[in-house]
C-alpha cells in the first residue's frame, strides 16, 4: 500500500482520446508522413542492441551514404534533430582555442556561432543579410585572415531561402587546412549534394524535412581528414552523450564490438529507415498525383521482412497494420512463402498528402534502382515543383525574396511579406480556413518572408495550386494598411 496521498490527480486532458487535426505542412518542416512511414512508426519495438536492431543500424548506414553520396565509414545516426547533429559536430571537432569561420547568413549559421563560443573556440563569423549568400573570394579571404580548423556553410537556410553554392568550397579549405562542415537539413533530397566529390569533411542532415520522417534523428558522416582531426583531440568533448568516437563503436563503424552508448530511439530508426528506402526507390513522376485521387504500392517486405522480428513482425501484423493506414493487399500479387506481399494504396483522398511511390501492379521484381535514379528524381520532383510555386506566386503578384533563381532553395520558398499586410494574418487565415501550415520568418528573417516548403511527397503541382488558392484568398480578406 502506498503511504502517502497523491498530490496531484490524473490530468483531465490525459483521460480524453488524442485528437490530431489533418493539416497538409508546408512550412520549412516538419512534413507529412507518406503511409508507409506511419506504418513504420506503428510495428513492434525490439532489443536496442539486438542483432535484428543492428542489421537495421546498417541498412541505415548504407541508406545515409547513399543520400550524402559518400563512402565515408564514420556514418551515422544521432538520436535527436538536426540541431543535434550541428552540435555533434562542433563539440567534437572544435576545441578550446582553436579558429572557427562561420557563414553567419541566417539562423543556422547564428546558431553555429553560439555553439562554437560556448566551447571556447576564437569564433569569426562573416555575417550576411538574410538572403545573402558566400563567394569563393569571399571565403578565401577569411580563411587567409583567420587561418580556421573548421569553416561552417549551411547549404539550404531555411530562415531566408537560400541555396549556397557548394563547388570548389572543399577544395579551397583544405588548400588552407581547414575542415568544411557543411548544414544540409532543409537541402537534403531536394536539391544535388556530392559530399565526396565536393570535399565536405562532415555533413549533416534531419529526418523531419524531405526524407518525411519523423522528427528526432539526424544523419552526419565525417571524411578521414575529420576523423583525424577528433581522433586526434588533447581534450574531451565537453559531450558524453554525442561522443563520436562512443557513438561510432555503437554505430559499427570501427570494426570493434558494439559497446552499450544511449537507448537508441527504435521506432524512429524504422521510419528512418524506410524514408532513405523511399528515396532509392523513388521513380520520375511517382508523387504526381495530378488530382485529388491517386494510386500506389508498397512491399510489405521493404518495411518489415518477414521472420526478421519473431512473432512480431510478419505477415499477418503487417497487413493488419496496413489496413488500419488505408493500405490493402493487391489481389494480382504473390503470397506463396518467401514472396513480398503488395499494398495497394488507393484511392485516397488527397488529404492524404504524401503518397508511396506508384509501381506498376501485380509483382514487382525486385526494387534496386539503377545507378543513382532514385535521388536523383528526387531533386527532380523539387526543382519541378519549385519551380511551378515561383510562377504561381509571381502571378498573385507576390515577390521572390530571393532574387537570383539559381540562389533559391528548392525546399522551402520564401516570400517577401506583402506590403501593408501582417504576415501573422497570413498565416493564420491559411490554416484557419484551408488547413495548411505555412510559416513566416525566423531568426534574421522574422517579419520579412513567409516561408512556403516542398518537402519529399509534399512537393506536388496539386500542392502548389492547393496553398496559392489559400493566398489568394488570405490576400483577399486580410486587413490591409493603407501605405
Amino acid at each position: 500500500m502506498a503511504s502517502h496521498k497523491l498530490l496531484v490527480t490524473p490530468p483531465k486532458a490525459l483521460l480524453k482520446p488524442l485528437s490530431i487535426p489533418n493539416q497538409l505542412l508546408l512550412g520549412p518542416g516538419p512534413s507529412n508522413l507518406p503511409p508507409r512511414i506511419m506504418a513504420a512508426g506503428g510495428l513492434q519495438m525490439i532489443g536496442s542492441m539486438s542483432k535484428d536492431m543492428y542489421q537495421i543500424m546498417d541498412e541505415i548506414k548504407e541508406g545515409i551514404q547513399y543520400v550524402f553520396q559518400t563512402r565515408n565509414p564514420l556514418t551515422l545516426v544521432i538520436s535527436g534533430s538536426g540541431h543535434c547533429a550541428l552540435e555533434a559536430a562542433l563539440v567534437n571537432v572544435l576545441e578550446p582555442g582553436d579558429s572557427f569561420l562561420v557563414g553567419a547568413n541566417g539562423i543556422w549559421g547564428q546558431r553555429a556561432v553560439d555553439i562554437g563560443e560556448r566551447i571556447g573556440a576564437r569564433v569569426h563569423p562573416m555575417t550576411k543579410d538574410p538572403g545573402g549568400h558566400y563567394t569563393l573570394q569571399e571565403v578565401e579571404e577569411g580563411l587567409a585572415q583567420h587561418k580556421p580548423v573548421l569553416l561552417f556553410l549551411t547549404h539550404g537556410e531555411s530562415s531566408t531561402g537560400v541555396l549556397q553554392p557548394l563547388d570548389g568550397f572543399g577544395e579551397l579549405c583544405h588548400r588552407y587546412k581547414c575542415l568544411l562542415l557543411v548544414d544540409s537539413v532543409a537541402s537534403l533530397g531536394g536539391t544535388p549534394l556530392y559530399m565526396d566529390r565536393q570535399g565536405i569533411d562532415i555533413l549533416y542532415s534531419g529526418s523531419q524535412k524531405a526524407l518525411n520522417a519523423p522528427p528526432g534523428t539526424s544523419l552526419i558522416s565525417f571524411s578521414d581528414k575529420a576523423k583525424k582531426k577528433m581522433y586526434s583531440r588533447k581534450t574531451k568533448p565537453f559531450s558524453f552523450y554525442l561522443d563520436i568516437k562512443w557513438l561510432a563503436n555503437f554505430w559499427g563503424c570501427d570494426d570493434q564490438p558494439r559497446m552499450y552508448h544511449h537507448t537508441i530511439p527504435v521506432i524512429s530508426l524504422y521510419s528512418l529507415r524506410e524514408s532513405l528506402a523511399l528515396i532509392a526507390e523513388q521513380v520520375h513522376g511517382l508523387h504526381s498525383t495530378g488530382g485529388d485521387r491517386a494510386t500506389g504500392w508498397i512491399v510489405e517486405g521493404a518495411a518489415c521482412r518477414e521472420g526478421t522480428i519473431p512473432g512480431h513482425c510478419n505477415i499477418h501484423t503487417l497487413r493488419t497494420q496496413a489496413a488500419e493506414s488505408g493500405l490493402r493487399p493487391s489481389s494480382s500479387a504473390g503470397h506463396e512463402t518467401g514472396s513480398p506481399t503488395y499494398f495497394h494504396l488507393g484511392p485516397v483522398s488527397h488529404r492524404a498528402h504524401c503518397q508511396p511511390p506508384v509501381q506498376s501492379p501485380g509483382r514487382i521484381p525486385g526494387l534496386q534502382p539503377a545507378s543513382h535514379e532514385g535521388l536523383e528524381n528526387s531533386w527532380r520532383q523539387h526543382r519541378e515543383a519549385a519551380a511551378y510555386l515561383h510562377g504561381r506566386l509571381q502571378a498573385l503578384g507576390l515577390q521572390l525574396f530571393v532574387k537570383d533563381p539559381a540562389l533559391r532553395l528548392p525546399t522551402v520558398t520564401t516570400v517577401a511579406v506583402p506590403a501593408g499586410y501582417d504576415w501573422r494574418d497570413i498565416v493564420s487565415y491559411v490554416i484557419d480556413h484551408f488547413d495548411i501550415e505555412i510559416m513566416g520568418g525566423l531568426g534574421p528573417s522574422t517579419g520579412k518572408v513567409l516561408r512556403i516548403g516542398l518537402l519529399g511527397c509534399n512537393a506536388t503541382r496539386e500542392n502548389v495550386d492547393r496553398v496559392t488558392e489559400a493566398l489568394r484568398a488570405a490576400l483577399q480578406h486580410c486587413p490591409k494598411k493603407k501605405l
